[in-house]
C-alpha cells in the first residue's frame, strides 16, 4: 500500500518540477512589480525556438529526432522500472529456469522462437510489449538452446548487447544536451538582433526605445530559461531512465549467467536480486512469496507413446 500511495507523486514529479521553475521565475518577476506582458515576445520566441529546431534537424538523423520526441514524452511518465517490475522479471526467469531444468533446454526452443505463443512468456504481457528486453532475453536463451557457447562467451554476448542498447538510448540524450548548450547562444543572437532594431529607433520616443530594449533582453532570458529550466533537466531525466533500462538488462544477464554456470533456478534469481540497486530491490521474502503464489511452471511434455514403444522394442 505504501508504494501505491507514492505512485501519483512519482508520476507528477517532472511536471511539478517544470511548473516550479516557471512559477519561481515569473513569481519573482511579478514581486518586483514587473509587467508580465513585456515577456510576451513572439518574435524572440520564434528566433530562439525556430533556430533550436533547425539545429536539431541539421545535427541529427530522423531516427534520433523520433527518439528525442519519444524520450521527451517518457520523461513525464512514471519510471517503468520499480521493485514490482524487477520482481515480475525474476519470477519469469525462475519459471524459465525450472522448465529448462525439468524438460531440457531443447524443449524450450519453441518458446524462444515464438514468445507470443510461449507457455511461459505469454503469461507476462509487459515482457512481450518490451521489444528490446524481449529480444535480448530470447536471443540469449536461443544461444543456450543451440548449445554452442560457454558461460563466458554467453556473458560476453550479453555484455555486447547491453552496450549497444545503451549507446542507442544515449543518442537522444546527447542530442538534447546539445540543444540545451546551444539555447543560451541563440538567446544572445535574439538579443543582438533586438539591439540592432533598437539602434534603428534611436532618436524616437524614450518609451519606444525602452520597449525594444526589453524585447531584446527577453531573447536572452528565454534562451537561458529553456536551457537550464526545461531542456537540460529533461535530458538528465531521460539519461536516468536509460540507466534504469540498462540496469534491468544487467540483472537479466546476472541471472542467465549464473544458471548457465550450473546454479539452481532459485540461486540464479537470487544472484539477480542481489544485483538490483538497493532502492529498487525487492526483499527475499517478497521474491519467495511471489514465486510460491504466482509462478506458473508448465508441465513437462510427455514423450510420444509410439516412439517410446519402438525404442523399447528395438533393443530386444
Amino acid at each position: 500500500m505504501r508504494r501505491q500511495r507514492h505512485a501519483i507523486p512519482i508520476l507528477m514529479y517532472a511536471l511539478i518540477g517544470i511548473a516550479a521553475v516557471f512559477v519561481a521565475v515569473l513569481g519573482g518577476f511579478l514581486l518586483e512589480k514587473g509587467n508580465p506582458w513585456v515577456l510576451f515576445q513572439p518574435a524572440e520566441l520564434l528566433i530562439v525556438g525556430g533556430a533550436a529546431v533547425g539545429i536539431v534537424m541539421v545535427a541529427n538523423p530522423p531516427s534520433v529526432m523520433r527518439k528525442m520526441l519519444r524520450g521527451a514524452i517518457s520523461a513525464f511518465r512514471p519510471p517503468p522500472r520499480n521493485p514490482q517490475c524487477f520482481l515480475r522479471y525474476m519470477r519469469m526467469l525462475y519459471e524459465v529456469f525450472c522448465f529448462i531444468q525439468r524438460a531440457g533446454v531443447i524443449e524450450f526452443e519453441s518458446d524462444v522462437e515464438d514468445p507470443k505463443n510461449s507457455r511461459i512468456f505469454s503469461n507476462h504481457p509487459d515482457f512481450l510489449k518490451d521489444a528490446p528486453t524481449r529480444e535480448f532475453l530470447c536471443d540469449t536463451l536461443r544461444m543456450l538452446v543451440v548449445g554452442v557457447t560457454t558461460p563466458a562467451e554467453l556473458d560476453q554476448l550479453m555484455d555486447l548487447d547491453i552496450e549497444a542498447q545503451r549507446r542507442g538510448r544515449q543518442e537522444p540524450v546527447n542530442a538534447l544536451h546539445s540543444v540545451a548548450d546551444a539555447l543560451p547562444g541563440l538567446g544572445i543572437v535574439a538579443a543582438v538582433l533586438g539591439v540592432v532594431i533598437t539602434m534603428q529607433a534611436i532618436g524616437g520616443a524614450p518609451e519606444l526605445v525602452g520597449q525594444k530594449v526589453a524585447a531584446a533582453l527577453v531573447g536572452t532570458f528565454l534562451g537561458i530559461l529553456l536551457c537550464y529550466g526545461v531542456v537540460g533537466p529533461i535530458a538528465s531525466r531521460l539519461e536516468k531512465l536509460g540507466d534504469a533500462e540498462a540496469q534491468l538488462l544487467y540483472v537479466l544477464r546476472i541471472a542467465i549467467g549464473a544458471f548457465a554456470r550450473g546454479a539452481s533456478p532459485i540461486l540464479a534469481v537470487e544472484y539477480a536480486r542481489r544485483s538490483i540497486p538497493v532502492e529498487l530491490r525487492p526483499t527475499f521474502l517478497d521474491m519467495e512469496i511471489s514465486i510460491k503464489k504466482e509462478a506458473k511452471i508448465p508441465p513437462v511434455p510427455k514423450p510420444n507413446l509410439p516412439e517410446a514403444a519402438n525404442a523399447q522394442v528395438q533393443p530386444a
